[in-house]
């Protein structure tokens, strides 16, 4: 099964960089952004008290754009990890993201544009629910993996701001987790695999805050056409504040809403200040 799991991921990364040989060309922008974070705090014999403490986390963030005169290729990836220990309890991921989009746009010589996209997004490890003295495991690698394939129209908004709008097909794939993700609770039968047919929004924004900062936000919604009132929400956004040539401080603030998981708002914040280095 996890052989299965792997397969889909790379059959949609193989899409994403079926592009590769001609990355040479010069109609491609490259851009790979590698980063680590470290924080680490220690203790011995301190009378005002305290626990050791050490915390790492792993950003790869890659855009590999092909600009042709009749159409745009985009190609963008995002991989995080991160993990934390605190004294003598068991090491617990902090961070958990693999995610990469393809969105290929035919230009019409105006602000307003066609597209076709594909998007895939999973965990790399196991995820758990920690208790008093228990720890449940709740999700894996592809448990769940979500997938959505969209076509539309994208729209130039202003510099540093763009917006696609179309009809999408969304499928949630599990295998031991089905419980909220894919699985129906009205039903008797449980499902591993949920396909839902709507409308889907995404708005990138990319604003230049001063000379050393970069703010960028990615607003993505999709609505089933089955209960239009229930509207996915994932808004990501991150603020770079460059220190040095070497050094950055990231902050990242990531709202979720879906009601299939919680009838509350998700929210998720982080701060780091860590080593980054663009390779290409």
């Amino acid at each position: 099964m996890l052989q299965k799991k792997i397969s889909i991921f790379v059959f949609l990364g193989m899409f994403v960089w079926a592009g590769a040989e001609e990355i040479v060309e010069s109609n491609w922008d490259k851009s790979l952004l590698g980063g680590v974070n470290l924080t680490q705090t220690g203790f011995d014999n301190w009378v005002s008290g305290g626990e050791n403490a050490f915390a790492w986390q792993l950003n790869i963030n890659y855009k590999f754009t092909q600009n042709l005169p009749k159409t745009t290729w985009s190609n963008t990836g995002k991989l995080a990890y991160g993990a934390t220990k605190i004294g003598d309890a068991d090491t617990r991921k902090s961070v958990d993201e693999l995610k990469i989009e393809s969105v290929l746009t035919y230009k019409l010589g105006s602000s307003i544009n066609p597209f076709v996209a594909v998007t895939g997004k999973t965990q790399f490890a196991p995820g758990f629910n920690y208790g008093d003295d228990t720890e449940t495991q709740i999700s894996d690698f592809m448990d769940p993996g979500y997938f959505r394939e969209s076509f539309g129209a994208g729209f130039d908004v202003r510099e540093g701001m763009k917006t696609r709008l179309g009809l999408a097909l969304k499928q949630t794939s599990t295998t031991d987790y089905p419980s909220p993700y894919a699985d129906d609770a009205t039903t008797t039968e449980i499902e591993t695999f949920k396909s839902e047919v709507g409308a889907e929004s995404v708005t990138d924004i990319s604003i230049t805050v001063s000379e050393t900062s970069i703010l960028t936000s990615k607003l993505e919604m999709f609505s089933n056409f089955k209960s239009l009132d229930e509207t996915d929400i994932n808004w990501d956004n991150t603020l770079m504040i460059k220190v040095s040539a070497l050094i950055n401080m990231n902050i990242n603030v990531k709202l979720l809403y879906d009601k299939d998981l919680s009838t509350k708002r998700q929210i998720k914040q982080a701060m780091a200040l860590g080593i980054n280095y663009t390779f290409i």
